[in-house]
């Protein structure tokens, strides 16, 4: 069985990095589903010798380099560099759920993701809040986003909320529910027995005693403790201010963060272009890039493919290559 790559938006950066894996060559059998034609434009446009080799089976050996294993599914219009069209906003959902559903038959082991444009896919119709949700209902599970780098792990509570949005949303259930997932797949996904976990507060302080807002108190702490009962190594809630120090980190396994825009800032500024978009909770395994679709560099060959190959080795590792 091999792995399974989705470009994402075909107007980003996501044809690139894709066709700059295949060239240099990879360690894991690898199939890619998206339009054949696109990429050979592309690996044009990019000066790149890549043979797009055009299968319905997945390889069972990794591809030489300068060859690409592609699994057909068209573009609804012709596409240009950095130039998006709601018109393949389709497209862009039916490469995916053909991946997934690939891996939820066995087909294939793992999915590594490169990244779409939400705002278009939105524009074209189509509800969609990002990778992690599109996926979690074709498997009929609770996601979990986590983006990992050499020395921090950290994972969300809550994923695409607005700001106003999260107080609300951080409730026990939830809250039980997400570590319970990110203690699971820590043990389960990574090998590591006894995962040590460093909890954020909602509030700056952590509340200050209640003082700077009660979830602290009212939510988080009990929720915390009855788990610690069941032996789980949890610290916390701590103000994540100071959290995201040595001190801290060096005794931890993850973090768990509330929001979105609390603990990724410094994830991305401590490992931007290695860091790896993991997904907790899926009945398969899936990883992405840490980036967006960067249109402004599609097309123009600087684009990097760090993350892209991180993405794909985090993949690798987890899928027992």
């Amino acid at each position: 069985m091999s792995i399974v790559l989705t470009p994402g938006e075909p107007a980003g950066i996501g044809p690139d990095l894709t066709l700059k894996a295949a060239a240099r060559g990879l360690d894991m059998p690898l199939l890619v589903i998206a339009d054949p034609r696109l990429l050979r434009q592309r690996a044009e446009i990019l000066g790149l010798d890549v043979d797009i080799l055009e299968t319905d089976r997945p390889p069972a050996v990794p591809a030489a380099p300068g060859s690409l294993p592609v699994y057909p599914v068209h573009l609804a219009t012709p596409c240009q560099p950095g130039r998006l069209s709601t018109e393949n906003a389709a497209y862009v959902l039916d490469c995916l759920r053909t991946a997934a559903r690939g891996c939820l038959d066995g087909s294939y082991r793992a999915l590594v993701t490169g990244p779409v444009h939400k705002g278009i896919i939105n524009d074209a119709g189509i509800p969609f809040s990002g990778h992690t949700e599109f996926l979690a209902e074709l498997g009929n599970a609770y996601p979990v986003m986590m983006l990992a780098c050499p020395g921090l792990r950290v994972a969300l509570a809550t994923t695409h909320l607005p700001l106003r949005e999260v107080s609300d949303a951080i409730t026990e259930k939830l809250l039980e529910t997400v570590i319970g997932i990110l203690h699971r797949d820590l043990r389960e996904k990574f090998g590591i027995g006894r995962p040590k976990i460093l909890v954020c507060g909602l509030n700056p302080h952590a509340g200050e005693g209640g003082h700077l807002g009660k979830e602290e108190r009212e939510i988080m702490e009990p929720v915390l403790e009855r788990l610690r009962t069941q032996g789980m190594q949890l610290l916390g809630p701590l103000p994540a201010d100071t959290l995201f120090t040595p001190r801290y980190l060096e005794l931890a396994d993850a973090v768990l963060a509330m929001y979105h825009d609390q603990g990724l800032p410094v994830l991305k500024h401590m490992g931007f272009g290695r860091a790896v978009n993991i997904t907790l909770g899926l009945p398969f395994i899936r990883t992405s890039v840490d980036h967006g679709t960067a249109l402004e560099l599609a097309g123009t060959g600087k684009a990097e493919p760090g993350s892209l190959l991180a993405a794909l080795e985090q993949a690798a590792s987890l899928a027992g290559y």
